[in-house]
């Protein structure tokens, strides 16, 4: 006997029925995913007196997936660096009183985020670094740089090195006494956020950043570095600068190969040299010594810029090639050289 499908089944197609199954076997299935919990992310929290290589285990251990490494209150002294270099891993501290301490002779930065090598092959993202202080102990080490030679001779002993790193975030850290600079960004970083940074005593600069574009500083306290409180080079593009205060450092801003970024509410004081001190590299030509290509600033905007009792100006362009930047409601008072100084005039418009 020949069995009628509609019959035994039910009203409508057989290509409807199959869709209204299918129907509810997804939804069922959706039900279910809905109800199930959400993975929390990893988080290890460590015991204070634990060693810089089982900070560095910890690390390690974390899943695929990233996750979590929490320090308590109490110094750690390291040997070597802590490195960041896989996709969402944090370090996070207790505040102040988490000291990440330098040991002496161990010539090597405190952290890294991103690959610990010359050459990154990789961009690395969603690090975060937070609530803690570092000390560089720049007395007792003997060089700026890492390694004598090999991987890692191309990395300077900052408080932290980022490097070819995205979308990540340190915040609410302090830095000082490192043999080279506080923190410094270098090799492709994007979309970095700097929050709440204060960064003194480094032998070279507070805060540098070279091959750095689309990130954000704010919150900076950079004061008392023999360098400049913030040192920009080397295609430093489309980024911002809000709410700084750079006090008696030899520097306040030194500016090169920086194009399109906008300071806000940036307090310059006591600088032995200049306020803000913008300029190109030059190379070597068969006219002689020229500005190197790219390295000029330009369409850089400064509002709200103060800058008070530097020993040299307030804001010295120094090459003709650095144009279309412009000042709003500048505050300059007891500068030394005077306020603004130009290689010639109307290099700044100032509004």
């Amino acid at each position: 006997m020949k069995t009628n499908f509609n019959q035994t089944v039910g009203t409508g197609s057989p290509g409807k029925i199959v869709a209204i199954l299918c129907l509810l076997f997804f939804s069922l299935l959706g039900l279910a995913a809905s109800q199930s919990p959400v993975a929390e992310p990893a988080v290890i929290n460590l015991s204070a007196g634990v060693s810089d290589r089982q900070i560095q285990a910890a690390l390690d251990a974390l899943p695929a997936g990233g996750g979590e490494v929490v320090l308590p209150a109490g110094k750690f002294e390291i040997h070597q660096p802590i490195v960041l270099q896989r996709d969402s891993q944090a370090l996070r501290g207790s505040g102040a009183a988490t000291v990440l301490m330098l040991a002496d002779n161990a010539n090597c930065p405190v952290i890294i985020m991103g690959e610990p090598v010359n050459h990154p092959q990789k961009i690395v993202k969603n690090l975060r670094v937070s609530d803690l202080f570092i000390d560089g102990n720049r007395f007792h080490q003997q060089r700026e740089l890492w390694k004598l030679s090999g991987e890692g001779s191309d990395i300077r002993n900052n408080g932290i090195t980022i490097q070819s790193v995205s979308d990540s975030t340190v915040e609410h850290v302090a830095t000082a006494r490192n043999r080279s600079g506080g923190l410094v960004t270098t090799l492709g970083v994007t979309r970095l956020t700097v929050r709440d940074l204060n960064a003194f005593d480094n032998e070279f600069d507070g805060l540098a950043c070279y091959l750095t574009t689309d990130s954000f500083f704010a919150n900076l306290n950079l004061h008392d570095n023999p360098g400049a409180g913030i040192s920009l080079d080397l295609a430093f593009n489309h980024n911002v600068i809000s709410n700084a205060v750079l006090n008696a450092n030899d520097l306040g801003i030194f500016m090169r190969a920086s194009r399109e970024n906008n300071f806000y509410n940036v307090a310059i004081h006591n600088s032995h040299h200049h306020g803000v001190f913008m300029a190109h590299s030059e190379t070597q030509t068969a006219q002689g010594w020229g500005p190197a290509p790219q390295t000029e600033c330009v369409y850089n905007s400064f509002t709200n810029l103060i800058a008070m009792n530097c020993g040299g100006a307030a804001f010295r362009v120094n090459n003709t090639t650095c144009t279309h930047n412009v000042i709003i409601r500048a505050k300059f008072e007891g500068n030394v050289k005077g306020n603004l100084s130009q290689a010639q005039p109307n290099l700044v418009a100032v509004q």
